[in-house]
């Protein structure tokens, strides 16, 4: 499993003053990223086709365990 890394971690205000920076970084890396507003956690943010992969590999998962292949 991926965790969110330190690196992934920045404020809401410095995304929407450098959107496209994080979007480029969002879309070379295909990790997610964290942003926080006033320290705390409050949005993921991540480019479509990591987000496509996501959900793929749980509508697979939840298939195999419909099949009985995973307990």
């Amino acid at each position: 499993m991926t965790m969110i890394r330190p690196e992934d971690i920045g404020s809401l205000t410095d995304f929407a003053r450098n959107i496209k920076a994080h979007l480029k970084r969002l879309k070379k890396t295909g990790r997610p990223e964290l942003l926080t507003v006033n320290g705390k956690a409050e949005v993921v943010v991540q480019n479509a086709s990591a987000y496509q992969l996501l959900i793929e590999s749980l509508e697979k998962l939840k298939r195999q365990q419909r099949e009985g292949k995973l307990r």
